[in-house]
């Protein structure tokens, strides 16, 4: 049951990003009016396939990748009008960049669904209200949304924490509303011991369906991770590079803890598949942009032929480079035969 429970959450999530990306690809082509071939999600044999505009779509058996392939990526293509290469040169970069800023909207979304649909945000309304506390003392009840501190409007739980905490050991006056009625109180807040912060024994409602609310803090999550991000590649923070059996592993193991965990980590490693396809190296995305700009200075577009080769060998050294982060995730869970 865990293996399959593994199976179908390394689906779930390596399906999502690879669609998402894919995806990217596929809809900027169409609107910039390239020709696309085929959309494929997964590599090898076909599961699913078939024909619709002109345009093959499959299913394939390994769903570790994924390729839009478009009119004009090979040279041996026709040179019609909605050929790829025949294209401006800022349509072709939108239709590479598209992939990436897919996955990065994706992690937003993602986000967005487990504030405002699943997990919910920490409200201004009271969920409890500890016995003996100041609160309780004052006359605060379950239920009751402040509206008020010392006279500063609240509109979250952070306004809330950021108002008492700066007050440790002062009268505090608290606004609420209750049954629709606006209550005043008036209360000392107590120094927290260890961090001398003011506390007065409130914990907030968890409240779902606040679109502007999950919005915010949606973007502020994206924010923090992109944050994380740029401290590993100023090197304030360690790299640790995770291959797809890193993956598949630290899946099974958040799938354990619930859903909303599970899609937490999609929008995690949404973000990061998005930034490192943008990095300019060959047989990436972000290494196509590369030779978009050369062609830019140079006035003129780098002889194909050449820019296959440079993206055969890139492709030949990320190949080498995850059989390598494989093994090492072999390793690291222990899971080599023998070992």
């Amino acid at each position: 049951m865990q293996t399959l429970t593994t199976v179908i959450s390394a689906i779930f999530v390596f399906g999502l990003l690879i669609f998402a990306h894919e995806l990217g690809h596929y809809l900027v082509a169409r609107l910039s009016g390239v020709r696309v071939l085929e959309l494929a999600i997964g590599f090898g044999p076909k599961l699913l396939g078939w024909r619709k505009k002109g345009i093959n779509y499959s299913l394939r058996i390994f769903p570790l990748g994924g390729f839009c392939r478009m009119l004009g990526e090979s040279p041996d293509d026709e040179p019609a009008p909605d050929n790829f290469i025949k294209k401006p040169l800022h349509l072709r970069a939108a239709v590479m960049a598209a992939g990436s800023l897919m996955n990065l909207l994706l992690a937003l979304i993602v986000f967005f669904i487990i504030f405002f649909f699943l997990m919910g945000l920490q409200s201004t309304r009271l969920e409890t209200v500890l016995p003996g506390s100041p609160a309780q003392r004052a006359g605060l009840a379950p239920g009751d949304r402040i509206v008020a501190i010392n006279g500063e409007k609240i509109n979250s739980w952070e306004d809330i924490v950021a108002e008492v905490s700066k007050n440790p050991g002062e009268q505090i006056e608290v606004v609420v509303k209750r049954n629709g009625e606006i209550k005043d109180f008036t209360l000392i807040a107590e120094p927290d011991p260890e961090s001398g912060r003011g506390m007065i024994g409130i914990t907030a409602a968890w409240e779902k369906y606040q679109f502007m609310a999950s919005l915010r803090t949606s973007l502020a999550s994206f924010g923090m991770v992109i944050s994380s991000i740029y401290q590993v590649v100023t090197g304030k923070a360690p790299l640790d590079v995770t291959g797809p059996v890193g993956i598949i592993m630290v899946v099974n193991e958040v799938a354990r803890t619930g859903f909303v965990n599970l899609l937490w980590l999609t929008g995690l490693i949404s973000i990061s598949l998005g930034l490192t396809n943008l990095l300019p190296l060959p047989a990436l995305d972000g290494g196509k942009l590369l030779f978009l700009l050369i062609e830019a200075l140079r006035g003129k577009p780098i002889d194909p032929e050449k820019e296959g080769f440079v993206h055969f060998i890139g492709f030949a050294l990320l190949i080498v480079l995850i059989l390598l982060v494989t093994y090492n995730d072999l390793i690291r869970w222990d899971i080599l035969p023998g070992k």
